[in-house]
Formats: C-alpha cells, structure tokens, sequence
C-alpha cells in the first residue's frame, strides 16, 4: 500500500468536524456537514469505482468531506466482527 502525504489525508479525529448524526436529517444517518449526503452514499461512490474528485463534483462535497467518512466508516468497523453471509 503506497503512502499518502498528511496533507492530503485526513486523519480519524478529524471526521469530527465533517461528519455530523442528527436524528432530524436522514433519520440520524451519518452525513457530511452542511448536506444531506450520508456517509454510506460518499463512501459507496468509491467502493464502485468513483474518484475521490468524481464523488466530490457529484455530490457538492470536498476532498476532506469524502476524506472523514472513509476515516468514519473505518473507525466504526474498526474492532468489530463482520461475519461475511452467503448471497442467496
């Protein structure tokens, strides 16, 4: 796995100051602060193939936006078990 500067990387404590849970938006999804774009839609752009710039321009976010819910999603698996299911 190559490495990234700091500069371009948000680091985990920052998710903080893009990601907010509001249970009057989405019904409490995480999104990016300021929009009603979840955590689950940005990070799905790019599991899909999408650029970092591709998910930005689409969904009116910044780099550091996308940056902080990938450093969300990770945070929030991080330690916990994932049982892969069958697909039926």
């Amino acid at each position: 796995m190559g490495r990234t500067s700091a500069a371009r990387r948000a680091p985990a404590s920052d998710w903080h100051d893009h990601i907010v849970i509001d249970p009057r938006i989405l019904g409490g999804k995480p999104v990016i602060k300021g929009s009603r774009v979840s955590v689950a839609v940005s990070v799905s752009g790019l599991a899909a193939g999408g650029s970092i710039e591709e998910v930005c321009r689409s969904y009116e976010i910044g780099e550091q936006d996308v940056r902080a819910a990938l450093a969300f999603a990770a945070e929030s698996v991080d330690g916990k078990r994932v049982v892969a299911l069958p697909r039926r």
